[in-house]
């Protein structure tokens, strides 16, 4: 194990990943399986590698991501998030470049909830006269 990691949470819709950078290779591990095996879309995977292209830093460090809840395509954005906030702990000179390219703002928009009294969110059930 090495002597130096750099830990952060990030999380999109209902995903959460708790991300880990330490210096090697390259590697990412997401739930026990590389990066090849877990994500199937070629968009996933590059959601997931944006914040190491912008600064730079490909191929610095071996990612291990835990990754629980939502889809596929939140648990991308969760791991995207994961990898700017633990990148922010190992350089904060960071911060300006990843804010400009807008990876530090979480995503807040997750499912509305169903209300009472109605189909879904904001569906109603079909208002008859008569």
């Amino acid at each position: 194990m090495s002597d130096k990691e750099y830990y952060a949470t990030g999380k999109r819709k209902l995903a959460i990943a708790r991300t880990w950078l330490r210096p090697g290779a390259g590697q990412i591990t997401i739930n026990g399986r590389p990066i090849d095996r877990y994500f199937s879309r070629e968009t996933a995977k590059m959601v997931v590698l944006q914040p190491l292209e912008l600064t730079e830093t490909v191929g610095k460090f071996d990612i291990l991501v835990n990754v629980t809840g939502g889809g596929l395509s939140g648990q991308a954005g969760a791991i995207k998030h994961g990898i700017t906030k633990a990148l922010l702990v190992y350089d904060p000179q960071l911060r300006t470049v990843l804010k400009k390219a807008g990876f530090i703002t979480r995503d807040s928009r997750v499912k509305e909830r169903k209300k009472y009294g109605q189909k879904g969110a904001r569906a109603r059930y079909q208002y008859s006269k008569r």
